[in-house]
Parts: C-alpha cells; sequence; structure tokens
C-alpha cells in the first residue's frame, strides 16, 4: 500500500491567535507560514490580552526552530511533516485581477495560491478562521478550511446536565420525599448512562420529583427549590442550577442559556449567599468591541469605555439589591462589599496576575472566549476557588467563533461527567413574556 503524500497546510494569523499550539496538529503534513503572517503577529507581541499570549508563544516556538533552512526547503518537525516561512512573490495574474497586495489577507492567499499552483501532485489547503478570507480562496480554486481542532463535532447533542425520567414507579417517587431524600440509583433505569452530577425530573403521571445523581454514593438525591439572597428559582431548571451553584463540593459549574433565563443573576444570588466562605466575589466578561474594533476608539477615559460592557453586570447587581428596603443590611450590604471590593465587577482582562485563591469567580458571557483562554483561566484556579462560566453559546460577538468553536461549548462537551463539574442548559426564559416573545420571534 503507497504511503500517503502530505498536505501543505498554509495558516493565517487568526488560526496562531487562536491556537499558539496549532502546528502539533497537523500530523505527518507540512505547514507553511507566510511572511506576511509574521508581520501580522510582531504587532500582537505587547499586551496582556491572550491574543499577545498566543502571539509570543508561537513565535518564541518558532524562533527555536529557526534557521536558514526554514526559508528554503524547510524544517523537519520531529517525525511528522516539515514547517517552513514563505517570503511574498509578485501577485500571481489570475489573483491580480480581483486583488491587491495591500491587503496581508491577500498576500497570504498568494501565497497559498502559488503553492498549489507550483506542487500540482500535492493537496494544498489554506486554514483560516476568517469566513472571508476563505469565500476568496475558493473564488479562485483554492481549497481552504476553518481550525477544527477545538471545534465540538454536533451542537444539537451537547450535554444539558438535566433530563426528564418518565414512568418512574409511584412507589419510588413516594419514597423520594421521605427522609434520608435518596435512593440508590440502581432503582432508576439507565443507571450505567447517568452523569456525576446529572440532574433529572422523575415523573409518574401528575406526580415528579426533582433530583440529582451522586456518583460517590451512588444515589439519586432530592433536589429541593430553595432562594439565594432572596433570589428564589422559577422553574426546575433554575432549582438545578441554583442547587449547582451552591453546592461546595462541584468546584465547576457552566449555565448555558438565551437572553432571560436567569443565569448571571442566578449565579450572582448564589456567590452573595455563600459570600462567608470565599475571599472574594469576582464578575468578570470578555469584552468583544462592536465590529472587532479597540475600545481605544471609544470616546473619554478607560473607565467610561469600560462602562457600556459592565453595565449589564451592574443591572444584575440592582435586581438583587432592590429585594431589600435601603434600610435592609442586606442592601447595605452589598454597597460594602464593592467598596471594601470583597465584590468586584471587572473586564476579564484585568485579573491577569492576580491570585485566584478561595474566589467565587463568575465569568459572564463565556461564549465569547476561545476553548484556549478557558482552559488558561481554569488552570489559574488556586485553592479554594469556584469558577462558575455563564453564556449563549448562539448568540457569539467575536469574528472567529461560533456555537461549536467557542469556550462555553468546548467546555460543556469536555467537562461532562467529572466529579467536580455540573452544567445546565437554562431554556425558559424568565425575564416577561414580552422579551420570550421577542427571543424566539425577532
Amino acid at each position: 500500500m503507497a504511503a500517503r503524500r502530505p498536505k501543505n497546510y498554509v495558516l493565517d494569523t487568526n488560526v496562531i491567535l487562536h491556537d499558539s499550539s496549532c502546528i502539533d496538529q497537523f500530523e505527518e503534513n507540512n505547514i507553511i507560514i507566510p511572511i506576511a503572517v509574521l508581520e501580522e503577529l510582531d504587532q500582537f507581541k505587547k499586551g496582556n490580552e491572550i491574543l499577545n499570549f498566543h502571539a509570543r508563544q508561537f513565535l518564541r516556538q518558532l524562533d527555536s526552530l529557526s534557521g536558514e533552512k526554514i526559508f528554503k526547503e524547510g524544517i523537519k518537525l520531529g517525525t511528522k511533516g516539515k514547517i517552513s516561512i514563505q517570503l511574498d512573490e509578485d501577485l500571481d495574474p489570475e489573483l491580480e485581477k480581483s486583488f491587491s497586495m495591500a491587503s496581508p489577507d491577500h498576500r497570504i492567499l498568494n501565497t497559498a495560491y502559488l503553492i498549489a499552483k507550483n506542487s500540482p501532485g500535492k493537496t494544498t489547503i489554506l486554514v483560516t478562521k476568517d469566513v472571508n478570507l476563505r469565500m476568496k480562496a475558493k473564488s479562485v480554486g483554492l481549497r481552504a478550511e476553518d481550525y477544527t481542532t477545538d471545534r465540538i463535532q454536533d451542537i444539537e447533542t451537547l450535554y444539558t446536565g438535566r433530563r426528564v425520567l418518565e414512568d418512574i414507579p409511584e412507589d419510588i417517587i413516594d419514597r423520594m420525599y421521605k427522609v434520608p431524600f435518596e435512593l440508590p440509583a440502581e432503582e432508576f433505569n439507565g443507571t450505567n448512562s447517568f452523569k456525576a452530577n446529572e440532574y433529572f425530573i422523575l415523573r409518574h403521571n401528575k406526580k415528579s420529583a426533582l433530583s440529582v445523581y451522586d456518583h460517590v454514593e451512588g444515589m439519586m438525591k432530592r433536589v429541593d427549590k430553595v432562594s439565594a439572597y432572596n433570589i428564589t428559582p422559577r422553574n426546575s431548571e433554575q432549582t438545578f442550577a441554583l442547587h449547582a451553584l451552591l453546592n461546595p463540593e462541584i468546584r465547576l459549574v457552566s449555565l448555558s442559556g438565551k437572553a432571560g433565563t436567569g443565569k448571571t443573576l442566578l449565579a450572582l444570588a448564589a456567590a452573595l449567599e455563600k459570600k462567608k466562605n470565599y475571599r472574594q466575589i469576582y464578575l468578570a466578561r470578555p469584552i468583544v468591541p462592536l465590529s472587532n474594533k479597540d475600545i481605544g476608539y471609544l470616546p473619554g477615559d478607560i473607565q467610561s469605555k469600560l462602562d457600556p460592557y459592565m453595565q449589564p453586570l451592574y443591572d444584575n447587581l440592582g435586581v438583587i439589591q432592590n429585594q431589600f428596603a435601603e434600610t435592609d443590611v442586606k442592601h447595605r450590604r452589598i454597597k460594602e462589599l464593592l467598596k471594601e471590593e470583597k465584590l468586584v465587577i471587572s473586564p476579564l482582562a484585568y485579573i491577569r496576575g492576580r491570585s485566584l485563591v478561595n474566589i467565587y469567580f463568575i465569568v459572564d458571557e463565556a461564549q465569547n472566549l476561545t476553548p484556549h483562554e478557558v482552559k488558561t483561566i481554569i488552570t489559574r484556579a488556586g485553592e479554594g476557588t469556584k469558577f462558575v462560566f455563564t453564556g449563549d453559546i448562539f448568540q457569539i460577538d467575536h469574528p472567529y467563533l461560533d456555537s461549536q468553536s467557542n469556550g462555553l461549548s468546548y467546555l460543556i462537551d469536555r467537562m461532562q461527567g467529572q466529579p467536580l463539574y455540573a452544567h445546565i442548559t437554562l431554556e425558559k426564559g424568565e425575564r416577561s413574556e414580552l422579551a420570550d416573545l421577542a427571543s424566539d420571534l425577532l
């Protein structure tokens, strides 16, 4: 059987900024880095954002491989294919009809096009997360693909963290309401498929009970509706979510759902309820400015630039605070927590360098994070810290992410069934009837 010929993969800048370890993902194939990519990476070297980290990491890795050969025949990557840097050449006449070399994207496109043209016996693929560049490549007959290494396969079957078990014997449901409010999981159908911290609605006709699977004890335990800082769940999904948020044994929680399902409100209420167990409550969100522009183009000082992005978090805090009269100790306590910086609301980028020990850490709008960013945040968790990620995987502002490639979807897919993790997908909106109607129809 003939050996498979290696393919040529030409990488766009955004692939490297998405995953600086991407050159390890192409097996025995060849990797080509256009010189225009290095020039673009040079602009990202300085700064504290994850993009800057990826740029520096990749350039250091490339420098460790560098030698004259990398600009000629390429350098072998262990037992894999070769990596090479390709210098610019004049725009191919076929591309010159529609494109200009003034654009870095067109220089990258030209490099890939010429490699494909000069290597007729090999498959050449331009790898980019830019949909527009993929379309341009296809318009000139060049094969182009998204970088899909950290992309989940099927969003339709993504773990929801909750299930309904129908036709449960009536006596079992009755026993769930008697002390000790738990039963061996073997008494329920499908025990083998139960995941750690998975939530269930047990039903027999009109009778039902809410429960969670405790994999350590092998028990199905009843879940009761409880309030957190005067916020009471309005449906079974929110009851499950609040149970996970208040459970000290669950160190990582994710909540997904459309606007108005109560994700951030529940997370913040749970954090306030459990504040005595933590040194600090941290509520953060990534900043993804409109049209992918840097916030520097906005008027005013840094605080006025950030206010529009952070306001929804203050709104949720206001909802909780307004549950109490201004003279109530709990109303005053929230103001005190903010003043003493026991409760911090901040852009996610500002956490770099902070000690994340014994913190209740809520990351809002997590669907705008890459898988690598989510990993970076979680791996910085110190002793006693609890992480909560909330977001809507179908409402993404990041230009190079979608429902299958964002960090929140990736987290849900990879972490399901882990003992320290729980997830709930919230579907029922509780904001208002009008808000639900607009969310569903507009």
